[in-house]
């Protein structure tokens, strides 16, 4: 695996989850469950699929330099709201949001747009998501997993419970500030918390067995769901990188852009 160190500047949690939004039409997608979920898509090229983390939606990735510089590249930008966030809707039947439905949303846009074949990127939880796609969803090619350690593939991941339970109301004195910041921000709080109670995990078996090219990318002062280095260990066909950041603001920067573009350059190739 090649490990690569680039240097960026730091920005603001805020910023990453209230983006400013662009003028660009988006469409429905409804669920065979009934659900509907809003996406986007610009560009006509090879299609890149963006997956968005928690307590945010599709438009944080119009603040990153990589929305743009995929754009100018010339590839099919497609990005959607996960249910529970944004403009889609929001249940509160904790089942729709159980077995692999939030992927199953994902390949339901695919389908929907008569994609053949997709690169997917993922950020934070994004990057949970994305390792489902790996699993499920042939037509992905090779994927980005950004912003994630190996912890998620533990099912009974003590983080996640937390935040489920913080959410859920259960008082958590180091999660305070993030319950009051949810429940100022008009997130749906009950959306949120189902989110995390039904969060997938991909077993370092599958993970194992998983042939496509990945890159790891994560911030060098981002330790928050365990070693990314780790996880890419894991992948038989992985490249880790590193750009410095935090968890927050990684994603923002022209670097991390570079690295996945870079990424994307050498494995589009293959296709």
């Amino acid at each position: 695996m090649i490990k690569i160190v680039l240097f960026v500047t730091l920005s603001t949690l805020i910023s990453w989850s209230r983006a400013q939004p662009t003028n660009i039409e988006g469409n429905y997608y409804k669920s065979p469950d009934g659900t509907k979920i809003y996406y986007e898509v610009t560009g006509t090229g090879d299609a890149i699929v963006l997956v968005h983390g928690f307590i945010t939606d599709g438009d944080s990735w119009k603040r990153t330099a990589l929305y743009t510089d995929l754009i100018n590249a010339g590839y099919k930008v497609i990005l959607m709201d996960l249910r529970g966030n944004g403009k889609s809707d929001k249940p509160h039947q904790p089942e729709l949001y159980e077995n692999d439905i939030e992927a199953k949303d994902i390949m339901g846009i695919v389908n929907e747009l008569g994609v053949k074949e997709y690169t997917a990127i993922g950020y934070s939880r994004g990057s949970i998501l994305t390792t489902r796609l790996l699993v499920l969803d042939k037509r992905v090619t090779h994927a980005v997993i950004g912003g994630m350690g190996v912890d998620f593939t533990n099912p009974d991941w003590p983080r996640r419970i937390m935040f489920y339970e913080a959410l859920s109301g259960k008082p958590a004195k180091e999660l305070e500030s993030f319950v009051t910041y949810v429940e100022n921000s008009g997130f749906d709080q009950q959306a949120q918390a189902y989110l995390q109670k039904s969060q997938p995990s991909t077993s370092k078996k599958a993970l194992g067995e998983i042939k496509n090219p990945v890159l790891v990318v994560s911030g060098i002062e981002d330790n928050d769901n365990g070693s990314a280095k780790d996880l890419a260990t894991i992948f038989p066909n992985a490249t880790y990188a590193t750009v410095l950041g935090n968890h927050n603001n990684t994603v923002q920067t022209a670097e991390f852009s570079a690295v996945v573009t870079q990424f994307l350059k050498k494995n589009d190739s293959l296709y």
